[in-house]
């Protein structure tokens, strides 16, 4: 090596402001884990208490979900605006952001905490949502929050801590640290930039050992041992990857356009829609005996663990019920249901193959419908294979996403993240006054 860049590596391995910046950094990678925790723990204690009400009085969610979404949608629209929906596309819309105080207002802690707790509050009501997706904008608010305590280079603050910060709370969100990885480049950021992966791989280090530390080692759904005949494999394959795929763009479509569509409306009437949709969540959980409501991971275990399908109400429903909970405004992720979903679908798909393979078709539904949601193949197939400790359908995996992934880009062109990611880019400078700005890939 040169001595020039020799002395000039020695000079930023001792200086202070590299150290200073590296501290705070590996901070907000420890703040990541401990929150990524708190959201999920928080997150089954409210969604075990609405258990609880709905074993002892089956009607109380005609009352409680509609009212508990108007407060949700209520103090959302009015004191914490840029907290709303999955988290994931106000991520990725602020890394569009130049201006640094429009960012300010899309990452920050006030943000984070806000969006926290109004997901505990939306699963304390019973609505059909995750805590995956804002877990990420939670995270990506953390690190942003804490760039005002060391100098950071700008492609730093504008990719590498928001990216950085999304990867970290998938991974500590589910466990799964490669899939946090993944994330970061198939779906976060078009393009891979060398100078941010060290970044993105030590924050996701941080966060992960942290949610170990507090969680113990665990596999989101478990150890799973799914063994399927090849002909079998090959069939189920075709039938996952084209029916997830459909009902996965379906979903992502009714997303967008509905989103679009009612947006306006709920901007004026936020109390009105959400009660509306709360009601639809009443209704959806009914007629499912009480299935619907919360994140759906009980149900998609179970169907892993060789549960008795329930037909196809359940996958449908659990789609109907996650769509209005969308479309209510409130806080809320798509990740976790749309497992479930994935799960129902697989399962009822698995009766036309023999019992042995009920678990591998479950697995490749999930893959499917999930891969037709977020049109991210590589990230479905990693996600599912962390959460079950389970590699032996790898490439059945594969080949179930692509299929999936091309049938969804039918249906809906634009991956639903990023034309959310649009819209409420759109959206957030025409509150400002400023010109609306098209996203760039």
């Amino acid at each position: 090596m040169p001595r020039k860049h020799l002395r000039r590596s020695r000079k930023q391995i001792l200086s202070p402001q590299v150290w200073r910046t590296r501290l705070t950094f590996w901070t907000g990678a420890l703040l990541v884990g401990i929150a990524a925790t708190l959201l999920a723990k928080g997150s089954d204690l409210a969604g075990h208490y609405f258990s609880l009400v709905l074993a002892q009085y089956p009607y109380a969610p005609f009352l409680i979900t509609p009212m508990g979404l108007m407060v949700i949608a209520w103090s959302t629209h009015r004191f914490f605006p840029g907290a709303e929906g999955s988290g994931i596309p106000q991520a990725i819309a602020a890394l569009q952001m130049r201006d640094k105080a429009l960012r300010s207002s899309v990452l920050s802690m006030r943000i984070a905490i806000s969006k926290g707790i109004m997901i505990w509050l939306g699963l304390l009501s019973g609505a059909s949502i995750g805590r995956e997706g804002p877990t990420v904008h939670v995270a990506a608010s953390v690190t942003y929050a804490l760039s005002r305590f060391a100098r950071f280079p700008y492609h730093a603050i504008g990719r590498g801590l928001i990216l950085a910060g999304g990867a970290a709370g998938l991974a500590a969100a589910f466990n799964t640290p490669l899939a946090g990885i993944i994330f970061a480049i198939e779906e976060m950021a078009r393009s891979f930039e060398e100078r941010t992966s060290g970044t993105i791989f030590t924050a996701v280090i941080i966060a992960g050992m942290v949610a170990l530390a507090i969680h113990g080692n665990y596999y989101y759904f478990g150890t799973v041992n799914a063994q399927m005949e090849p002909l079998h494999t090959l069939a189920a394959i075709v039938a996952c990857g084209t029916v997830g795929g459909l009902l996965g763009g379906v979903f992502s479509m009714l997303l967008i356009q509905g989103n679009r569509r009612i947006g306006p409306v709920r901007g004026r009437h936020p109390v009105v829609i959400a009660f509306l949709c709360g009601l639809a969540l009443a209704v959806f959980g009914w007629f499912s005996s009480g299935m619907t409501y919360g994140t759906g991971y009980e149900e998609a275990r179970r169907l892993l663990e060789g549960g008795e399908s329930t037909g196809w109400a359940f996958p449908i429903m659990k789609l109907g019920a996650t769509v209005a909970s969308y479309w209510s405004g409130i806080p809320g992720g798509i990740f976790a249901p749309s497992l479930s979903v994935g799960a129902g679908m697989g399962a009822e798909i698995a009766r036309s193959f023999p019992s042995e393979a009920v678990a591998a078709v479950t697995l490749l539904g999930m893959v499917a419908y999930f891969t037709g949601v977020v049109q991210t193949p590589i990230t479905a197939v990693v996600i599912v294979m962390e959460m079950t400790d389970d590699q032996s359908l790898l490439l059945s995996l594969m080949a179930t996403a692509l299929i999936a992934d091309g049938i969804s880009h039918f249906i809906n062109p634009r991956p639903i993240y990023r034309a959310l990611a649009d819209d409420f880019l759109n959206a957030t400078h025409r509150k400002s006054k400023r010109a609306p700005v098209q996203a760039s890939d």
